[in-house]
């Protein structure tokens, strides 16, 4: 029932397709249900991406049921096998196919004997994980794999590279912006005068991934994905890695002063408190905005903020600390995560929520009734009902996240489209006020409802004809309260005089 409503983070399958179909020449087979198989029409859909390769499906029907997932399974492995002539096919089941419990171990060990690709299993608890966590062990899976198949071919390459380089992990198919903000980071790089060694998952090829060791550190700019591989690579070969997500200016800027000092341990002499300088001067217009009048107008207008671990803390932060915002709420849904987005964010907002139901998060909304919302696309929908403006700033991702024009959400460039999309929200309220007063608008049929329910109350003709009078961006605010007003006090209906009642209550 969740899933069929809402969820904020997929099932674990799902991570585990996501890093497997962004690598090049990677196959995936899932081993599921019809029902199951959605991922290549939800990735077409979205992502816009010219070429992908397909994932296949070994559907669970009646007849498997009835005999065992065996045979068809080791079939359809090599028989994609010859077909694609995959680096690695990857096996994984959905949470529905994992019922049957079968030792999928052993299909991928028999399917080896015949397969000319490698051929593993994304070994992955599909009742205790979601996408998020799936995605990072799979991942790490797949790196370990390559790194230990090379040390035993004796092909691991030794030393680092001449001058410093970088790892990039985490970038992924499906990702919130993830594409723009991979182009920003190697843009990043270039200007720091640091080479990119390998970029994984998306767009990598497994061959490459022995030759990771030889990077001077590696960035993982999303915590959700990445940091598993990273801690790996840490422990098996002593690269620092650095987990500071490069979004908003101050956060731009400590990421840079962290790789400036993890590089100059190891033998470089760089200065980059110039470059900092330059661009938070003039490539960024964030420092400037915030200063100008028109920033100076949100200082103290209230905001909530929900999404993943990195895109809420972050944007919590540039909210707090960069644009003079109160931050009344801050939230997420990685709740395996709780501890490090409550550190990371207390001290910027009064409140801190941590969970994974929409509906609690809808009416946690309501009640704070806040001048803006930046979270995910249910947000946007509550804010819709309740006429609060939202910014979408966090996964799960709409066709309008994977905008054709540039727009990272990470680096210097970040800072621009994150300032644009915080100041638009907060202004946009203001719009239909306007288009009232000019006659923009056709109608003006009162169409905000509660969040938990719709209304139980009915409002008369002339209750409604002084509430059409209310603009438009506090309008919803006062029917909320009004209906308050007259449920506390036992009223059926709502006329003028009741609204009027309640205005005078509230001192309005």
């Amino acid at each position: 029932m969740k899933l069929a409503y809402w969820m904020y983070a997929g099932p674990a399958h799902i991570g585990t397709l996501r890093i497997a179909s962004s690598f090049k020449n990677v196959h995936a087979i899932m081993h599921a249900p019809l029902g199951d198989d959605y991922f290549n029409v939800m990735r077409s859909m979205l992502s816009r991406e010219r070429n992908f390769t397909p994932v296949t499906t070994s559907v669970v029907d009646r007849n498997v049921l009835a005999r065992g997932s065996q045979e068809k399974v080791v079939d359809n492995i090599t028989r994609k096998d010859a077909e694609e002539h995959p680096d690695l096919i990857v096996l994984t089941p959905t949470c529905t196919s994992s019922i049957l419990q079968e030792d999928l171990h052993n299909f991928v060990e028999r399917a080896q004997l015949e397969a000319k690709s490698d051929v593993m299993l994304a070994d992955v608890n599909h009742y205790r994980f979601n996408e998020l966590q799936a995605a990072d062990r799979t991942l790490h899976q797949i790196v370990q794999y390559y790194i230990e198949k090379a040390r035993k071919k004796g092909e691991l390459p030794e030393g680092k590279t001449e001058k410093p380089s970088v790892n990039i992990i985490g970038t992924s198919t499906l990702g919130f912006h993830n594409q723009h903000d991979c182009t920003e980071l190697k843009r990043l790089m270039a200007d720091l005068g640091i080479e990119v060694n390998t970029i994984i998952p998306e767009g990598a090829s497994v061959s490459e991934l022995k030759k990771m060791p030889r990077a001077w550190f590696n960035l993982v700019p999303y915590r959700e994905l990445g940091l598993m591989a990273a801690v790996y690579l840490q422990e098996q070969f002593g690269t620092p890695y650095i987990d500071i997500t490069p979004m908003g200016v101050v956060e731009t800027a400590r990421c840079i002063r962290k790789i400036q000092q993890v590089i100059n341990e190891q033998g470089a002499d760089v200065d980059y408190e110039d470059f900092i300088n330059e661009q938070t001067l003039h490539v960024s217009q964030a420092a400037w905005f915030s200063r100008s009048i028109d920033c100076q107008n949100l200082t103290g207008k209230k905001a909530v903020v929900f999404g993943d671990n990195t895109h809420a803390a972050a944007v919590t932060k540039i909210l707090a600390r960069e644009m003079g915002i109160h931050v009344v709420w801050a939230g997420t849904y990685c709740k395996y995560d709780a501890d490090w987005f409550r550190e990371q964010v207390s001290e910027y907002c009064d409140e801190v929520l941590i969970t994974d139901d929409h509906g609690e998060i809808g009416d946690a909304i309501a009640r704070v009734e806040p001048s803006a919302i930046f979270g995910t696309q249910m947000e946007r929908h509550v804010g819709k009902r309740l006429d609060i403006p939202c910014g979408v700033i966090a996964s799960p991702i709409h066709v309008q996240n994977f905008p054709i024009g540039y727009k990272p959400f990470l680096g210097y460039e970040g800072t621009n489209q994150i300032t644009d999309l915080i100041y638009n929200s907060f202004t946009l309220g203001m719009e239909d006020h306007l288009l009232e007063i000019f006659g923009g608008h056709d109608t003006k049929e009162v169409i905000t409802k509660g969040i938990s329910a719709d209304s139980d109350l009915n409002w008369t003709k002339d209750g409604q004809a002084e509430l059409n009078k209310i603009p438009g961006f506090v309008r919803g605010k006062v029917k909320r309260n009004t209906e308050k007003f007259a449920r506390d006090r036992g009223f059926k209906e709502i006329n003028a005089e009741v609204l009027y009642a309640a205005k005078e209550a509230v001192g309005a």
